[in-house]
């Protein structure tokens, strides 16, 4: 999901429009509202946010310094015009980028992937076994053939390749999926996404590649490879990340 703090409502809207027509959660806050959420976000919360986009606010040099200090996601600001000055005092804060408005969604979408592929996610594409798996909108390939896949399948098979070797929670499919603000729909409902996915990929490839296990997630793996990294073992390699934090 991404995150757009603007002062002003109507271009909020706006853009939780287009994001929306682009298969994509935005959620829009104000600064002051934002920073009160930012303040009691879980570390799970911080993690499902692929970007953060800045537009017009109060204090928005501090606002990105804070938002740099708490969130690992890329930030990103909107300016309505262009101004040396303006971009220099920007970067300076700690943004990754500068675009100037308008800008098509799916630009932003690329942008904001690849400044995420220099840090943690694949560029590009992913191959897995016969499959290779997009990060641009696009659906699947098995064999070169394209599989179609419904938008929140096909986004939740990103997820689990970005994620590719370790095991992610249902609730943290369900907060990248659907936002951590929607509160019409039931967690549960991504367990069905997942059977369904599931059915489709094993009957194009022939072997279900989604490890899942009870209470700890799911898994992308390849047929044949080592079994994935045990709720034990990632407990124990984060406690020992966490004494050199």
């Amino acid at each position: 999901m991404f995150i757009f703090v603007e002062a002003r409502r109507e271009v909020v809207d706006a853009f939780v429009g287009q994001f929306a027509r682009e298969g994509v959660v935005l959620a829009g806050f104000g600064g002051a509202d934002f920073l009160d959420w930012l303040d009691g976000a879980t570390k799970s919360e911080l993690a499902a946010i692929e970007g953060v986009l800045v537009g017009e606010a109060l204090d928005r040099g501090g606002l990105i310094r804070t938002i740099r200090a708490r969130c690992p996601a890329a930030v990103l600001a909107l300016n309505d015009f262009s101004s040396l000055d303006q971009t220099l005092d920007l970067f300076a804060c700690g943004v990754d980028d500068v675009v100037r408005k308008p800008m098509h969604v799916r630009e932003i979408l690329a942008r904001v992937r690849a400044i995420c592929s220099r840090v943690r996610a694949p560029a590009g594409h992913m191959s897995v076994g016969p499959m290779r798996v997009y990060f641009d909108g696009r659906d699947p390939e098995v064999g070169g053939d394209s599989l179609p896949l419904p938008r929140r399948e096909r986004r939740i098979l990103e997820f689990l390749a970005q994620h590719r070797g370790r095991r992610v929670t249902k609730s943290q499919i369900f907060q990248s999926i659907y936002g951590l603000f929607d509160d019409e729909v039931e967690e549960n409902v991504v367990e069905s996404h997942v059977s369904k996915l599931r059915k489709k990929l094993r009957s194009r490839i022939g072997y279900d590649p989604i490890d899942s296990k009870r209470f700890l997630g799911y898994c992308l793996v390849d047929k044949g490879q080592p079994q994935v990294e045990t709720e034990i073992l990632v407990s124990l390699r984060e406690s020992a990340a966490g004494l050199y934090a």
